[in-house]
């Protein structure tokens, strides 16, 4: 598994337009998940956490850190897609349990709607 390097990133912003312009999304009360199938080998996370919904910087970088720990674990099954995080409302109420939960049921499904 190892950590989250550079090339497991999405850095620039035209790398997150075009997963949002033709995206698959799955959807919960707290976060919407938005995935595009990309050319390489590994998969790539971009995160989109709005202080607009999760106003804490506290708040919102834990949830950042549960979802990348949760994608690194997740490597293997989601391969070749590039995946951009966004929260729809406040999810800094859920505990890390729940969250990775949640995750690992997004993970799943975006998945199985991808191929």
């Amino acid at each position: 598994m190892g950590r989250f390097s550079r090339q497991q990133r999405l850095l620039r912003p035209e790398q997150f337009k075009r997963v949002f312009n033709k995206a698959t999304r799955v959807n919960d009360a707290h976060f919407s998940i938005l995935a595009q199938l990309n050319q390489k080998e590994t998969a790539r996370l971009g995160l989109a956490i709005a202080k607009k919904y999760i106003k804490k910087a506290v708040a919102r970088n834990r949830i950042k850190r549960l979802v990348r720990e949760s994608f690194r674990h997740h490597q293997e099954l989601l391969a070749g897609v590039d995946i951009v995080v966004t929260c729809r409302s406040d999810a800094s109420h859920l505990t890390n349990q729940v969250i990775q939960a949640r995750l690992v049921q997004h993970w799943h499904n975006l998945v199985t709607k991808l191929k």
